[in-house]
This record gives C-alpha cells, structure tokens and sequence, in this order.
C-alpha cells in the first residue's frame, strides 16, 4: 500500500495574486462546510486519512491544515516527525502515542500536542478502531523553510491479523 501524499507532487502554499478586492471576493465565495462523508479515505490498512482542509484542496486555507485518521483495531502509523506542531484530538479509541521515545497514553476526547521537531508515532491500542481529527499550521511552516519532514518508518503494508477486512467508517 503506498500512500499517495509521499508519491506525487503537492500544492503546500498557493499564489496569492491579483488585486484585494477580487481575492476577497473570491474568499467570501469559498464554502465553509466540508462534508467528510462526501471525501475517500486513502491508504491502509493500519491508518486511513481524508486530507479535509489544506491549501491543496481548498482555496480559503493558507495557513492551516486539518485532516482526519483512522486506526484499525490495533493498527498503526508511520514513524515520523515533521517541524511544525500538531493537535491530535481523539474522537474515538483508545492507545497511545510514542514522543521522542516517552510513551503517552490517550483515550476518546483528549487533546494530544505533538510539539516542534518531535519524532513520533501513533498507536491503537483497542479492539475497536481509533478516529483522530489532526489540525496543524504545517503550511505555513514550510512556507517559512521550517521543514524537517522527517520519515523514519513507513506504515506497515500488511494488515492486522485477524483485522484483515478493516475499512474505515463511511459516514465520517
């Protein structure tokens, strides 16, 4: 399984061009409401995501950046690190994150920062999915050279045992 976000070319800022009234205009046309349901989850078969807002999807995000996960029963992510912060809300699930090698238990409704620089790793811990709801100003970090896109292990390819037919929710 190969994650599209690591393969293709990607849009981080945009162009800001023309006059202020017309970008203005064109702002306030923007929608504000983005069915989730309406988008596809890509990769697996331990982690999903839907890219929800960023300034290669939608035209009024510049500076920030908000996409949901979710884990397969006791799935899990990449380990990596990226410069910009990130808040890591937990919508549903139980395990724990891995920070600079500090082990961090979360649970359904806490808020889990993954600060500057940190390495890290997501893990469901649960015999039921996990959903996060991740929100960063990692666009405005790379406008800013602050990179350090970091990959330290890719996702795994195989699925969970006994998890095998794991697909993420429909209606989120």
């Amino acid at each position: 399984m190969v994650w599209e976000r690591w393969t293709r070319k990607r849009t981080f800022v945009r162009a800001l061009e023309g006059n202020y009234s017309e970008m203005k205009e064109e702002l306030y046309k923007q929608p504000r409401v983005y069915k989730t349901s309406e988008m596809k989850w890509k990769g697996g078969p331990h982690n999903f995501g839907k890219k929800v807002i960023n300034p290669q999807a939608n035209k009024i995000a510049q500076s920030i950046e908000a996409h949901v996960d979710a884990f397969a029963p006791h799935g899990y992510g990449q380990i990596h690190g990226h410069m910009n912060s990130a808040v890591f809300f937990v919508l549903k699930g139980k395990g724990h994150d891995i920070h600079d090698g500090k082990r961090l238990d979360w649970e359904a409704g806490d808020a889990l920062i993954v600060e500057n620089a940190c390495v890290h790793q997501h893990l469901n811990d649960s015999d039921d999915e996990s959903i996060v709801l991740v929100l960063k100003a990692k666009p405005l970090f790379l406008f800013m050279h602050m990179i350090f896109q970091k990959m330290v292990e890719f996702p795994p390819t195989e699925p969970v045992p006994g998890h095998e037919d794991y697909h993420p929710p429909v209606s989120l």
